[in-house]
């Protein structure tokens, strides 16, 4: 069950179907704003991207950008070098996921994780970053969680990331905090402990 299912159902199904749907109850100490805070089913995004991995026993890196194209059907995550060269398209669509690499051509495979992490060397989380570059996940035990907006909030998932929100901003004061800059960690069998920074520059919802 996805985190934006299951946010759903614990508030009775209400606003199904539409673009924004509302996150699950907030802890007691958490601010107004927060409870607020919607989930968008289609938004862009764009930032920055370092990732920290092991391969053959060397420790390897990763710079660069990323912008972030979602709707409730599809995902496009580009990944950009430092001087905005395209580096990686994983297109995800029900069922379906396709990879494509400067100069290569297509892949393509049922799991959008695993043919990334086929394809890069290491993990990269495209399902589970729908809900996370939005605050929503499920904890270790599978319950839908929702970030508070703090410095350092974090979370384990069922599959074993460690996510901390280290890093929050506002369009506005009105205005429900938005992640900036989220960690993501993770120890994995072929890449060793991987380490996941995610800055993100800009919002774009409908």
């Amino acid at each position: 069950m996805s985190v934006r299912l299951a946010c759903a159902l614990a508030l009775s199904g209400l606003l199904a179907g539409c673009a924004a749907v509302a996150p699950p109850a907030a802890p007691p100490a958490a601010a107004t704003s927060q409870a607020a805070r919607p989930y968008f089913d289609t938004i862009s995004l764009t930032g920055r991207l370092s990732v920290q991995y092991s391969r053959g026993g060397a420790e390897e890196s990763l710079h660069g950008s990323f912008t972030w194209a979602q709707t409730p059907q599809r995902t496009v995550l580009t990944m950009l070098s430092p001087l905005g060269q395209t580096l990686a398209v994983i297109e995800t669509q029900p069922g379906s996921a396709s990879l494509t690499q400067a100069g290569q051509p297509p892949q393509v495979a049922a799991d959008a994780d695993a043919l990334a992490q086929a394809a890069l060397g290491w993990p990269l989380p495209v399902a589970g970053l729908r809900d996370w570059l939005q605050s929503f996940a499920l904890d270790a035990r599978g319950r839908p969680w929702m970030a508070p907006a703090e410095a350092g909030s974090s979370v384990t998932t069922p599959d074993g990331w460690h996510i901390v929100y280290a890093s929050w901003q506002q369009d506005n004061p009105s205005a429900p905090a938005r992640p900036r800059r989220i960690d993501l960690a993770r120890q994995t069998a072929q890449a060793g402990p991987v380490r996941l920074r995610i800055i993100i520059d800009n919002w774009q919802v409908p």
